[in-house]
């Protein structure tokens, strides 16, 4: 993912999120190899909501699949949480937020995570960031 779609992306999240006058966010995008491509916090924004909102793109990231999907299986096998914790490389928080963003033509090319206010309001942030730059959002399995 280049970093000027990541930084338009980003900027279209943070948007949403003002034009809903939700908390102040954070946003972690990573692309499809997990690698960092952007890091937003806004003024005001709690101590650890990056390292959360980065525990939602890792997520996504490491299972293919939205966060609200991985909250899913979470909750069908709790047992599930408790050993992938130890397989995968940095945080996991499986719950909405951690949105993978798709082309076109349906290949993963990086995830988005946001944190700062109700799961499905960072969810949304998400989508409409990745609906700003013309990308596809999938927010399940």
């Amino acid at each position: 993912m280049e970093l000027e779609i990541a930084r338009k992306m980003g900027d279209g999240a943070l948007q949403k999120a003002r034009a809903l006058n939700l908390k102040p966010m954070s946003v972690f995008i990573q692309d499809a190899r997990g690698a960092i491509r952007l890091v937003l916090t806004e003024d005001g924004a709690s101590q650890q909501r990056a390292e959360i909102a980065y525990g939602k793109s890792n997520g996504a990231i490491a299972f293919g699949m939205g966060t609200r999907g991985l909250a899913k299986r979470v909750g069908m096998v709790p047992e599930f949480m408790s050993t992938v914790v130890h397989a995968i490389r940095g945080p996991l928080v499986p719950v909405a937020g951690g949105v993978l963003v798709k082309d076109k033509d349906g290949t993963v090319i990086g995830a988005i995570g946001i944190s700062g206010d109700t799961a499905d309001h960072d969810e949304a942030c998400a989508v409409s960031g990745i609906e700003a730059v013309g990308l596809v959002a999938q927010i399940g399995d």
